[in-house]
Order: C-alpha cells, then structure tokens, then sequence
C-alpha cells in the first residue's frame, strides 16, 4: 500500500484529499501546516508528498527545500499544489526539484491522476537504477553539453529533459514556450543523432558523468 502525505492548511480541503485518497486503496497521513510536514514526511517516509504552496509558519518551498536537503527524504516525489496559477511561483517549485504541480481547487481524477503517474515514473526510475551501472551525473551545469555541439539554450533544454522532466516542465523551469521547447528537442534529437527522449537522456547522463569523474 503506497503511503501519501498531505499537507495542506485548508481544512476543508486537506479532509477531502485525504478522504479521496483513501478511498482509493492509498494510507494517508496529514499536516495542516509545513512544519508538522517535514516532521511527518522525516519520521513516516512516505511513497509521495501533495504540499500547498501557501501556508503559515513554513510554506511550500519551505517544506521541499527541507526535504530535498536531508539524504532519507531527498529523492520522495513532490507534487505541489497552488491557488496562483502564476507561472512564476510555478517555476521556482520546479527549480526546488517538484515533479508535478496542480492548480487549486483540483478535482479527484486529477489528483489520482498526478499522484499515479508520480509514483510509477518513480518505480520505473528505481528499478532502472537497479538494472544498470549508476551514472554519477552532475546536474548543476548544462555547460558541458555545449561540447557536444548544442548551443546554450538547447543544453539547458537537454539538462532538464535528463532529469526526467516533461515540455510542459521545462517550459516553466525556462520561460519558454512549449513550442520553443519542442523544436529544441527536434534539433537537440538532429544534432545528437538519435530518435528519443530516453536515447537523448542516456548521451547527456554519459556527458555529465564524465566531468564528475574527472
């Protein structure tokens, strides 16, 4: 049974999820604000996080800057949740390291939606890591992806594209339009010879690790 941590102020809101996903086959725990959350997210680990941007004592970005600095909550996929709706509080959760964010209110197939896809690209991840030769990549720089012959903005396209994030994403992350993010794909797929997003993030995961290894 997957084990899902909400962390939400609303307490209308943070009943409703909870009741939801539970109802679903999933075991819930509950924080009304962002310091209960990191207490709880350190002490239950839990499968996936559902965290409200805005909230008292310690807000959203609070909370995943915790948990992304302490080595047993690091890699717990974090989905956010925002009244905004504004691109740019958007993009600075993705830079935290979100994987996903929903605008409030949100429905019940979305939130099991997001919260499915979540937890079964972080299977996929897992698993993979346990099937092949880990890659120590340094993911803090796209400049050495320019040496393979891609301009500044495409590296930073292929930077995020190897850490697992979608157009949408990386149009946020960058301010771009998802368009523009496609069409450096295209050229990115030309220049690298090759047909995939997963062919494509193995050539910049062997890049990066190079210049760890060196």
């Amino acid at each position: 049974m997957k084990r899902i941590l909400v962390i939400e102020d609303e307490p209308e809101m943070l009943r409703n999820m909870v009741t939801i996903l539970g109802m679903e086959g999933f075991a819930t725990y509950k924080a009304a604000n962002g310091r209960i959350g990191v207490e709880l997210a350190r002490r239950e680990l839990p499968d996936l996080v559902v965290c409200d941007v805005m909230m008292p004592e310690l807000d959203g970005h609070g909370v995943l800057e915790a948990l992304r600095a302490h080595p047993d909550t690091v890699a717990i996929p974090f989905i956010f949740l925002t009244a905004k709706g504004e691109k740019t509080d958007v993009r600075y959760g993705m830079n935290l390291g979100a994987d996903d964010y929903l605008t409030k209110p949100v429905d019940a197939d979305e939130l099991l939606a997001a919260i499915r896809a979540r937890l079964e690209r972080h299977t996929e991840k897992a698993e993979a890591a346990q099937a092949k030769v880990e890659f120590a990549a340094d993911f803090t720089s796209a400049r050495p992806l320019e040496a393979i012959g891609l301009t500044p903005r495409e590296a930073e396209v292929l930077l995020w594209l190897a850490q697992g994030k979608s157009n949408p994403d990386i149009a946020i992350i960058l301010g771009a339009a998802e368009g523009t993010v496609k069409k450096h794909l295209e050229h990115i797929f030309e220049k690298l010879g090759v047909e995939s997003r997963n062919a494509a993030t193995v050539r910049a995961i062997e890049v990066l690790s190079v210049r760890t290894v060196n």
